[in-house]
């Protein structure tokens, strides 16, 4: 396995580890490790690590928003939490570090621009979440901390991130609830991509009409897109 000099980006996270292997194993792509299992060397990949950074950061963001936000009710909280710590969101924290460069990629995933997938860069940034938390022993949560709640403060005074992180869905449903007989639902017209890297292409419509398009990596987020623009549409977001 190659070894890569981690320094920049343990520069970038504010992190050195002592346990190197560790963020290696948190940059090996699926892709790279059965390349290096089908020629008998053993490599594991970051999954096991995406798991457990996955429950970290979720907890982590949970007693953050818990402490700033004491007024704020359990739905809105859970809304926000998505927000943070959805793929695109993810996956924008992977590219502000560099991530991307360090990743240790097979060969066909590398032509496919696998630095640059939203799925992969996700899946990285909860790795190293993990990775970060086991390295660090018994303080792995308050180093965490230190590694994640800045960026998560940066996003939370994005001007944008009030529109990133509303219930379109549900600010929709209770638009169209006032007018009695209106019909609000949601069809998926399109799916490309391979069953790891989708996306959907959702339509709000509106008693037949198609009153907002969408796009998502998932359904559901296709359709808090479509929401979204519909919202837009009757002049209620910018």
């Amino acid at each position: 396995m190659q070894r890569l000099d981690f320094s920049a980006l343990e520069g970038a996270i504010g992190y050195t580890f002592n346990n190197k292997e560790l963020l290696s194993e948190a940059l090996t792509h699926s892709s790279y490790s059965n390349e290096l299992k089908a020629k008998k060397q053993a490599c594991p990949c970051n999954e096991r690590l995406e798991f457990l950074g996955d429950s970290v950061l979720s907890c982590v963001v949970s007693e953050y928003l818990f402490a700033r936000f004491p007024d704020t009710p359990e739905g809105e909280l859970s809304t926000m939490r998505a927000a943070l710590v959805q793929s695109q969101a993810l996956a924008s924290y992977s590219r502000s570090l560099g991530v991307g460069d360090f990743l240790y990629l097979g060969k066909g995933e590398e032509k496919n621009n696998g630095r640059e997938r939203q799925s992969t860069l996700e899946n990285a940034f909860e790795a190293i979440v993990a990775a970060i938390y086991l390295d660090a022993g018994a303080r792995g949560f308050d180093v965490v901390k230190g590694f994640v709640l800045p960026i998560i403060e940066a996003k939370l005074s994005d001007d944008n991130f009030v529109l990133n992180h509303t219930d379109a869905k549900t600010e929709l449903q209770q638009l169209i609830q006032q007018v009695e007989g209106d019909f609000l639902e949601y069809k998926t017209v399109d799916e490309q991509g391979p069953d790891h890297d989708k996306l959907f292409t959702v339509v709000a419509m509106l008693n037949s009409n198609i009153i907002g398009k969408g796009v998502g990596h998932s359904k559901r987020e296709a359709e808090q897109a479509a929401a979204r623009e519909a919202l837009r549409l009757f002049g209620k977001i910018g």
